[in-house]
């Protein structure tokens, strides 16, 4: 090891622990919604709907990762599940972003997608994303429940979700940490409420 490191370690266990409070604090306030959200996720898949995900950059890391343990597994053998995340088809992305703007590339796919008794999960740190605004307002007109995973702030898209789980910090990367570690907890609730009932 070089002896230069320790300023190295210090940072990195002040990220981590840092990472770790942000998490405390999600465990404290955001309990109740997202087992709500579990439910409705549930209740979408027993009723032959679909859950559609969506965000950018890491945001679209997080749609496509989730979408992933629904429609792989997370913890349990067992059916897959219908999950789809509107960020993976490079040819429709690129044709609606060219033909009607990137704000439209996820509220085109929700169009001829989504249908009622569908979940749209809109993911965004800062809440206010355009094409996931749009993708939420689409949805919304066409009978979806919509989900948020969103910042502190909540920002635009809130007006648009039924559900929002708001992450308790204003750090892009503490968010996302949040986003994803909820994300799983509500993936291991559906399981579990599916196939160990």
């Amino acid at each position: 090891m070089r002896e230069d490191t320790g300023a190295s370690v210090e940072r990195m266990r002040a990220v981590l622990n840092d990472s770790s409070a942000a998490l405390a604090r999600a465990a404290e306030e955001l309990p109740e919604i997202g087992a709500a959200v579990a439910a409705v996720l549930v209740e979408a898949i027993q009723g032959g709907g679909k859950i559609l995900f969506c965000g950018n950059g890491g945001s679209a890391a997080d749609a496509q990762h989730l979408a992933a343990e629904l429609a792989g597994r997370l913890r349990l053998e067992r059916r897959a599940l219908p999950a789809v995340a509107l960020t993976v088809n490079a040819s429709t992305l690129t044709a609606v972003a060219n033909d009607y703007g990137y704000e439209a590339v996820f509220a085109r796919q929700v169009e001829a997608l989504g249908k009622p008794g569908d979940v749209l999960i809109g993911i965004s740190t800062s809440g206010s994303s355009p094409n996931v605004v749009a993708a939420l307002k689409t949805a919304k007109l066409s009978g979806l429940v919509t989900v948020g995973l969103l910042g502190l702030s909540g920002g635009a898209m809130e007006e648009f979700c039924d559900y929002s789980l708001r992450a308790p910090s204003d750090d892009t990367q503490r968010i996302q940490e949040i986003h994803i570690a909820v994300g799983h907890a509500i993936c291991e609730i559906v399981e579990e409420d599916l196939f160990r009932t």
